[in-house]
């Protein structure tokens, strides 16, 4: 099989402990690395040692390369843009880290530079390929937990951060940095619903040393689809699990990895009921009695392999190589991409926060 030949702008936590861990894992079967990009000479020269690749100081030094068939934007986040949109207008296909870009109107504008040049651009939503992502999917499929009424998505923690990540200067913040991840994985389980909506929004910042948020609450609706409640926060000590999806007939409840926890009512196995309106009375004592009934649940814990990261990274980039090597479709699309931005573009209109760096 023929090797996708990549190249990687930026050789710092994304760029080489993501994108180039797996790279150099034993999953990785068809993606070669031919050239890295990192203006820091102590991360270059270890990157070109690690890939026996070539090295460069400057992206722009990439142009001319003939045998790059995709380019990895892992730059700092204020930098995805411009970067990708000079990438594309020389002929390369892009891969952006998240966030895609910092408004609609720049992942549009990829988007448009991408079809003008017959070239490629998406998002690295990895997340969507996560194991226990794909098996709430599965387990939506099957109708156990009925219709869904509501899903809440929690990425929490407790803890500070004073990197460039919390600089707005840096398109950075937790929205901005992690946000992508819970969004792109609500918005994938109701069908990327073009008509979903930021209903309610708030920012704030708490522990972070930096002016970009730390804590975000962010609502979605969109008609006919469960209402989506998601919360970015850095300030929660006791946070719970990362999913519950809320069916008429059940609940699923998981992490973003191990297993995917289960519990739902048969209808078939209730007792028969009909709405009364007159004043309920215990038959034996005679006193006013509380409606409620003990409900016959099934409970099942459904076992998942593999991580969020590499067995993601896996399933992603495979899918990668499918879309750029053989002409199949892409998954993450970069209009997806792009509606992630656009909720979030959103909510910093709503909540603007002081810019003190």
């Amino acid at each position: 099989m023929k090797k996708m030949k990549v190249a990687i702008i930026g050789q710092g936590r994304s760029g080489r402990d993501i994108h180039g861990a797996y790279f150099l894992s034993d999953l990785n079967k068809n993606i070669e690395v031919v050239a890295i990009v990192d203006e820091i000479e102590e991360r270059r020269e270890r990157s070109m040692k690690e890939f026996g690749c070539d090295g460069y100081a400057s992206y722009t030094e990439l142009f001319g390369r003939k045998d790059i068939d995709l380019i990895i934007n892992a730059s700092f986040s204020h930098m995805h843009y411009a970067i990708a949109k000079d990438c594309l207008q020389h002929g390369y296909n892009v891969l952006n880290e998240k966030p895609f870009a910092k408004t609609a109107y720049e992942c549009m504008d990829l988007i448009k530079t991408a079809k003008e040049n017959n070239v490629i651009i998406t998002a690295f939503h990895q997340s969507l390929f996560g194991p226990t992502v794909l098996k709430m999917k599965e387990i939506l499929a099957s109708g156990k937990i009925g219709n869904v009424k509501q899903i809440n998505v929690r990425y929490s923690s407790f803890g500070r951060r004073w990197d460039w990540q919390t600089l707005q200067s840096f398109c950075a913040g937790g929205v901005y940095n992690t946000g992508p991840h819970p969004i792109g994985i609500a918005m994938d389980l109701i069908d990327w619903d073009p008509q979903a909506k930021v209903a309610y929004s708030h920012l704030d910042t708490a522990l972070t040393l930096g002016d970009g948020n730390d804590m975000a609450k962010l609502i979605i609706t969109a008609p006919g689809k469960p209402v989506i409640d998601i919360e970015v926060n850095s300030a929660d000590a006791f946070p719970p699990k990362n999913f519950k999806i809320m069916g008429d007939r059940g609940n699923i409840t998981c992490g973003v990895s191990g297993a995917v926890s289960l519990k739902y009512i048969v209808d078939e196995e209730l007792t028969p009921r009909e709405v009364i309106s007159t004043p309920l009375t215990n038959p034996e004592t005679r006193r006013p009695m509380y409606c409620g009934e003990k409900l016959p649940f099934h409970t099942e814990e459904v076992p998942t392999e593999g991580d969020p990261f590499s067995t993601a990274c896996n399933l992603f980039y495979n899918q990668m190589y499918e879309t750029i090597m053989n002409g199949a479709p892409l998954y993450v699309t970069p209009e997806k991409a792009a509606k992630v931005i656009e909720l979030i573009e959103v909510m910093h209109a709503q909540n603007p926060l002081p810019v003190k760096y």
